[in-house]
């Protein structure tokens, strides 16, 4: 927080959790490597509900694989009952470049989706080198990144419901977050 900023603003850099009282989020999870990937939507589902989402809000939907991420967020971007998407995945290196393909396609194609759609989707795709580096992303040392998507989900939503009611506040990214 700077000596400009109220006492009740938030930082961007430790993305607080927002207010997901009446939002109405979809979870796409990756089948692949399905232990990882469990814990990812475990982590998301329970920064949802920490943040006032109900359980009933949540919709959980499966993905054959990564590359199949953008096309099933594309079918819930589409519905005018859902708020935000977050797609989860886990993609590991292996003996060819067939993984940077995979997680720049996802990459790309997830994030065209949210600017056509002016619709969070946030991006909790893991792209490790092992399957150890995804455990620890996965509830493990380095946090569960399915969580933070979730948590950039919920700030991103809140942000664009107050633009688009005309909100003349200039306060950081997490607008309606919990203070």
């Amino acid at each position: 927080m700077t000596p400009q900023e109220p006492a009740n603003s938030h930082s961007c850099a430790g993305l607080s959790i927002g207010d997901a009282r009446g939002l109405r989020i979809a979870v796409v999870t990756s089948c692949y490597h399905s232990e990882i990937c469990a814990a990812l939507q475990q982590g998301a589902r329970d920064s949802f509900v920490d943040a006032g989402g109900q359980s009933d809000s949540l919709m959980h939907v499966s993905s054959p694989g990564a590359f199949e991420l953008v096309v099933v967020s594309a079918a819930l971007v589409a519905r005018a009952d859902i708020d935000a998407v977050v797609a989860l995945g886990c993609v590991l290196t292996g003996e060819t470049s067939h993984d940077r393909f995979i997680c720049d396609a996802v990459a790309q194609g997830l994030t065209d989706l949210s600017l056509r759609a002016v619709k969070p989707v946030a991006f909790g795709l893991l792209t490790c080198l092992t399957m150890e580096q995804a455990r620890a992303r996965a509830g493990g040392n380095k946090g569960n990144k399915g969580s933070e998507a979730m948590r950039a989900a919920i700030a991103a939503a809140r942000t664009i419901q107050a633009i688009r009611a005309g909100a003349s506040s200039s306060r950081s990214c997490c607008v309606g977050a919990r203070q």
